[in-house]
């Protein structure tokens, strides 16, 4: 036995031991935050309605954003206090604000059902999202976040469940399952504190 394990262990395995050690004894939003980040995702962390929309805004103007895509009526009232247009309609162009149905700590991704993304496919959107998030939707692993909204829609189901969980549009897609169809975003997050 400890051939085989000789054999087939290497130092990648024993580098992701030591990781998960690192973060074993983290609280779960910290856990998220680092793999969030080590994906490339931009964070910013808000305690106030206010603070959410003045860091909505920086991103607007930041990427000299003109018109953005939002079809959440509760996300639209704080895009009231900002100048720029909002459509409804979903495309790869504008960027696209929107909310999400978990947060999912082990490796840093966001969970989207057809609540967010209606009709479309990931890949089908706009290349730059802003997620509004919650810290009351953080969840420890991607099975939590699916048993979450089993739950939370007892017989609604949401159908177009997707995560994305890589946050640099330029990066080359290692997963050989999900070849030529990348879910790859620029994304911020907008976390904010509701617990």
């Amino acid at each position: 036995m400890d051939f085989f394990k000789k054999l087939f262990n290497s130092p990648k395995q024993k580098e992701t031991l030591d990781e998960d050690l690192e973060f074993q004894d983290l609280p779960i939003d910290q856990i998220f935050v680092k793999n969030f980040i080590k994906n490339k995702g931009k964070f910013l962390y808000c305690t106030t309605l206010q603070e959410v929309t003045l860091n909505l805004s920086k991103i607007i103007q930041e990427n000299s954003w003109t018109t953005i895509s939002c079809n959440d009526y509760d996300l639209l009232k704080l895009v009231k206090a900002i100048k720029v247009e909002t459509t409804e309609e979903l495309n790869k162009k504008t960027p696209f604000f929107l909310s999400c149905e978990h947060l999912i700590a082990e490796n840093g991704s966001i969970l989207f059902s057809s609540n967010q993304l209606k009709e479309h496919k990931i890949a089908e959107l706009s290349e730059n999202f802003i997620v509004y998030g919650t810290t009351s939707q953080l969840v420890n692993t991607k099975g939590e976040s699916l048993t979450g909204i089993k739950t939370r829609y007892q017989g609604n189901i949401p159908s177009n469940i997707s995560a994305v969980n890589n946050f640099n549009i330029d990066a080359i897609e290692e997963d050989f399952m999900s070849y030529g169809n990348t879910n790859s975003k620029n994304l911020y997050l907008l976390l904010f504190e509701d617990l």
